[in-house]
């Protein structure tokens, strides 16, 4: 199964795209392979708007004429996360395609502001917080004449590695010190496919799905070298055996951001290159995706939001 971002990205004049962690790596990739077809606008979210303007002005270079706005984004923040949201409903009167490209990897035992743990807490509560808050938006979009609204989570196949139990939610506002980081980083990748099953049986005039990137080059991997310095000659041993480059990396989300709607399955969740994957007792597990659903939605709640 081929796709040639230059061949099968059609144009996208008019519709307006978000992307988050859009100022390096997948991200950045996706808005620069986006942005050739031309559509209204595409908006950056970053943490670090020094980063984003850098990557911005290297975009605009590759692609003159570029409509690229910077939003200042935190999802381990729900304050930053309204501010965000807010500035986004204020600002614009449709929404066609949320890529939720951010995530972070490999940090310590820690709390959000909000109090979950980090990998859980900036995975998925942040971004099922933004795309609750910009779900209005998205609809409207979606009852337009010709409109093919699109939710992307990326996730990753790094989910098989959480918790035997799939999620442990009496522990989740606690840093889960007691287990390891590759743990709770799969917990938060496995929340982020299951809560795209459930947002899309509840809203079946979005497209929404989750994928795996595959095994990519990067900003992640850097920082995994970083925190374990002793252990850089064999990270970059087996990053340039075995990483795909981040240009190759990015063809899942753009085909899943803009490709042919009869190709995607509504809550489906995708492996490199367009494979639904079926047969998995994780990925398959309804009952725990509604109780995902419920748990997040009441949590969210105790938050006013």
């Amino acid at each position: 199964m081929s796709f040639s971002p230059n061949k099968d990205i059609p144009d996208l004049a008019g519709k307006v795209i978000i992307v988050t962690g859009g100022n390096s790596g997948l991200g950045k990739e996706s808005i620069t392979q986006l942005g050739k077809h031309a559509p209204r606008e595409i908006v950056m979210t970053a943490r670090s708007e020094k980063k984003a303007l850098e990557a911005i002005k290297e975009i605009e270079t590759e692609v003159p004429g570029i409509k690229l706005t910077f939003l200042s984004l935190d999802l381990s923040s729900f304050d930053s996360i309204k501010k965000a949201a807010r500035s986004i409903l204020e600002r614009y009167d449709r929404l066609d395609v949320l890529l939720n490209n951010a995530g972070l990897m490999g940090v310590p035992p820690s709390l959000t502001e909000d109090g979950y743990e980090m990998h859980f807490g900036s995975n998925h509560m942040g971004p099922a917080l933004f795309t609750k808050l910009l779900l209005p938006l998205l609809e409207k979009t979606s009852k337009l004449p010709g409109s093919d609204v699109r939710v992307v989570q990326l996730s990753s196949d790094a989910h098989q590695f959480g918790p035997k139990e799939g999620i442990l939610f009496s522990q989740l506002k606690t840093t889960q010190a007691d287990i390891s980081g590759t743990a709770r980083y799969g917990q938060s990748k496995l929340a982020n496919l299951l809560y795209i099953k459930s947002l899309a049986k509840r809203y079946p005039g979005i497209k929404c799905v989750s994928l795996h990137p595959g095994v990519v080059k990067t900003g992640l991997a850097t920082e995994m070298m970083k925190r374990y310095p002793y252990l850089q000659w064999l990270f970059k041993i087996v990053v340039n055996l075995f990483f795909t480059d981040v240009h190759k990396g990015a063809y899942g989300q753009l085909w899943a951001a803009t490709g042919r709607s009869s190709e995607l399955e509504s809550g489906a969740y995708y492996v490199p290159l367009k494979k639904k994957v079926t047969g998995n007792k994780m990925v398959n597990n309804d009952e725990l995706a509604e109780k995902l659903w419920d748990w997040t939605e009441q949590e969210l709640l105790t938050h006013n939001l």
